[in-house]
């Protein structure tokens, strides 16, 4: 093998075996950071594949608050609440500013971390609107797309005639 090639080579496996370790170094960062998702059910009774996550472990758990289950300390921030499915309840623990949309009765996303079986420490509280919302400037616009089309009766008489 002649020295021109034998650099080639070189430089190739160099670049396979940094281009591995990039994509290997960039799967481990996804993995550490990624959050599944469980309904109150699936986070007690584990998913159907029988997987349940694990004390410590990050997820998401979404459902819908239970009606009296929302307990405010009224020296700090922290809100402890009940979320159910067709299931189980779960309580979730927050400390800080909940959304405007939030309330019992009301469909919620929490991310957070698994304190014990049924207990989750959650940092971040999403409320979810009800799919029939709309905003107003939509709403506006679908109005004005949507405005029932007028016809003059020389029009109406023409297209009858032909």
């Amino acid at each position: 093998m002649n020295p021109r090639r034998k650099k080639r080579l070189t430089l190739v496996l160099a670049l396979v075996v940094g281009l591995g370790a990039t994509v290997g170094l960039l799967l481990y960062a996804l993995n550490q950071n990624m959050d599944l998702f469980y309904t109150p059910t699936e986070l007690v009774q584990g998913k159907p594949d029988g997987t349940k996550p694990q004390v410590g472990q990050r997820l998401r758990i979404g459902g819908m608050v239970v009606e009296g289950s929302v307990v405010r300390d009224p020296q700090s921030l922290q809100v402890s609440f009940d979320v159910a499915d067709v299931g189980p309840a779960v309580t979730i623990k927050y400390d800080g500013i909940l959304p405007d949309l939030f309330r019992e009765g009301q469909g919620i996303v929490a991310q957070g971390v698994l304190v014990d079986s049924r207990t989750i420490e959650a940092h971040e509280v999403l409320a979810k609107h009800d799919e029939e919302y709309m905003p107003p400037e939509v709403a506006e616009a679908m109005q004005k797309s949507h405005a029932p089309l007028q016809y003059s009766d020389e029009q109406l008489q023409g297209s009858t005639q032909q």
